[in-house]
């Protein structure tokens, strides 16, 4: 097999690549389970009278939040067949909560995520949101081309060797 000549030797620090530069799975078979959670969130910003609709359950798709609801949650359990090198993890739980925001206007949906496994959960509680905000979106898209999805982010972590994160600390 040839080497990548563009590839520097700090290669061997990269955790998902192997020595030649090409891209694999992280061994973490060695690696202690422990109890991993993540919390992550999305914010859809609309316009007042579309987040009205929805909160009166008038939308024309149906029921917007159940059906982000459940998407979330289904995709926060497909994780690993969306992110090359992300590995199956058997999920505890997984909680995805969409709160109206009228001072937006619009919802900001919070998903938890946890595990007891050798790796952490922080991609199927960034995956959970960012499904969950799509789905939102594809359910009131009728009522609202202009829906934004904005500031996917990690709120927390907790377990695994690189211990514990937080955006407030």
């Amino acid at each position: 097999m040839t080497t990548n000549p563009s590839v520097s030797d700090s290669t061997a620090a990269l955790t998902h690549l192997d020595a030649q530069g090409q891209a694999h799975m992280v061994d973490v078979a060695a690696k202690a389970q422990t109890v991993r959670q993540a919390i992550a969130e999305a914010t859809v910003v609309m316009q007042p009278q579309t987040l009205a609709t929805i909160e009166a359950g008038n939308a024309p798709k149906g029921d917007v939040l159940g059906t982000a609801r459940i998407a979330g949650i289904m995709a926060a359990k497909q994780t690993a067949h969306l992110i090359p090198l992300c590995h199956p993890l058997p999920l505890q739980k997984v909680e995805v909560q969409i709160v109206p925001v009228p001072s937006l206007p619009g919802y900001q949906i919070q998903a938890t995520v946890k595990t007891k496994a050798e790796t952490g959960v922080e991609m199927e509680a960034l995956t959970a949101v960012s499904v969950a905000a799509l789905t939102l979106y594809d359910m009131a898209k009728g009522l609202e081309k202009s829906i934004e999805i904005r500031s996917i982010r990690l709120l927390s972590k907790i377990g695994g060797k690189s211990g514990s994160y937080s955006v407030d600390s």
